[in-house]
């Protein structure tokens, strides 16, 4: 996995560099002290995994990961255990309290490279060929199934996907998720909305209706929808 570091102290850069020669299969490919200094490397390269900072100077680690439009896994670093759990609020895949073991820094790879794997094995046609996702949701990982799906809505950072008998919350974006989708089965038809073309009851008044939720349809979005429909008309 390729990864970079950042940390604005150059000791705790020294102790990350050291711990990935050991790995054997983490390759080091960055280590900055401004966060900023990393954003060409992982706009341009291929980063798996970032080792950061919560606490520096200019801006804190939370934020600069949050700032990322399409960020790699992270697994945060941190002198004060205290702010641990804000980690977990932009799912991290774990997080290192200073000084670091090295024993729990090869915990916290083998979470990532876990997880990476499962990717791996179910690329954005996974949907398409095995119809099911696979969600991150706090701190599990759950199986959804598309056939369950009714509509998901986007909520800025996250998204709510709206499921038969329940609803599930992950963090990602309608684009993201949409990339995943097949196109015969789902659409966008709203800047805020998905919906699953099979579980549309009506059409009114510019709205769809499912189970009695009324998703509205976007002007940019209504060809592309109703050419969709036409496919299925009879």
């Amino acid at each position: 996995m390729n990864c970079i570091a950042i940390d604005d102290e150059p000791l705790g850069l020294n102790i990350i560099k050291e711990f990935c020669e050991k790995t054997g299969f983490l390759k080091l490919i960055g280590t900055y002290t401004n966060p900023f200094d990393a954003l060409k490397v992982i706009r341009e390269q291929q980063v798996d995994l970032i080792f950061l900072d919560i606490q520096m100077p200019n801006i804190s680690g939370i934020d600069f990961y949050k700032s990322l439009s399409n960020p790699p896994m992270v697994i945060f670093t941190t002198a004060y255990s205290e702010h641990a759990l804000h980690g977990f609020e932009v799912n991290a895949i774990d997080y290192l309290v200073k000084p670091i073991p090295f024993e729990r820094f090869v915990r916290a790879i083998n979470k990532a490279f876990e997880l990476k794997t499962m990717r791996k094995e179910t690329p954005v046609q996974a949907a398409t060929q095995s119809d099911f996702l696979m969600l991150r949701v706090e701190y599990n990982t759950i199986r959804v199934d598309l056939k369950d799906i009714l509509y998901i809505e986007g909520l800025k950072d996250y998204i709510k996907l709206f499921c038969i008998g329940r609803k599930i919350l992950t963090k990602s974006t309608l684009k993201n998720i949409e990339e995943k989708l097949p196109t015969d089965k789902f659409s966008r038809v709203h800047k805020s909305y998905i919906v699953a073309l099979d579980k549309i009851e009506r059409i009114e008044n510019n709205r769809i209706i499912i189970e009695d939720n009324h998703i509205p349809i976007g002007d940019q979005y209504k060809s592309i929808f109703y050419n969709k429909l036409k496919e299925k008309m009879l």
